[in-house]
């Protein structure tokens, strides 16, 4: 009796096939191309080519315009998650890297469609994360990178943020009110790095900096143990060197 080869050819669905072709030519157009150049590009009868343009633009992978057909805003968004996918791999493995570097957790957070968006964090059990025990997003009034996400906004933004998450003190040295931190906000635009004293976590200092990321507000940070706080400043300071370096390459993207 025969077996299966572990070596067979998988079954192939050639509609699939037929489809990815006429996408791969699609591509090849920046301009877009008519269906009859498609379909003699991508090697498939007019009638068949046809059937599946129409398919394929239904979905919204292609769009029809003055004759020609181009890739569509699902085609686009596979691309530009595949770039965002890219592009934040290449931001963990330079957070992890400055983080051997300098020894201290790094941080990476951007303020995006009125949130604080906390991006990524290395760390390791030798040297943990400040551990999230109160909602990131919410108390940004209390954390250096927070606070140093909140100076980069103008005053419009800041109080529309505040209005929808009121100052609320989480330890003995956090900011007592709004006005406290409105003053403070606007007293370290100008100053860097941003400083934190056990406002978010009781026992830990944490620095924050802005990072050029295009019209995003973004920074990084980095956190101590409170009886380590000596190492803050030149801490942060090193990685302000290294973020500017990586800047300078154009490798460090983290635009959304």
């Amino acid at each position: 009796m025969a077996t299966a080869s572990s070596t067979a050819v998988p079954t192939l669905i050639g509609s699939v096939q037929r489809a990815l072709r006429l996408l791969e030519a699609v591509g090849a157009h920046r301009d877009g191309a008519p269906a009859k150049q498609l379909a003699r590009e991508a090697g498939l009868p007019l009638p068949t080519a046809y059937h599946l343009l129409r398919t394929l633009t239904h979905e919204g992978y292609l769009r029809r315009e003055n004759g020609v057909f181009l890739f569509g805003a699902a085609a686009e968004r596979l691309v530009d998650d595949g770039a965002l996918h890219s592009r934040r791999g290449a931001m963990a493995q330079s957070l992890a890297r400055w983080r051997d570097i300098i020894g201290t957790p790094v941080y990476c957070a951007v303020y995006r469609e009125g949130e604080i968006e906390l991006l990524a964090a290395a760390d390791t059990p030798a040297v943990p994360a400040v551990e999230e025990w109160a909602p990131f997003r919410e108390t940004g009034y209390a954390h250096a990178i927070g606070q140093c996400l909140l100076s980069q906004l103008d005053d419009k933004a800041r109080q529309d943020h505040l209005d929808r998450h009121p100052v609320q003190p989480l330890t003995r040295h956090s900011v007592r009110d709004r006005a406290a931190l409105l003053a403070r906000l606007r007293a370290s635009e100008h100053v860097q790095p941003v400083v934190e004293r056990q406002e978010y976590a009781l026992g830990t200092v944490c620095a924050a900096i802005p990072i050029a990321a295009g019209f995003t507000a973004a920074a990084v940070a980095i956190s101590v143990p409170l009886d380590q706080e000596d190492r803050l400043l030149p801490a942060i300071e090193r990685l302000r060197i290294e973020v500017s370096s990586l800047l300078r390459s154009f490798v460090f993207s983290i635009s959304i």
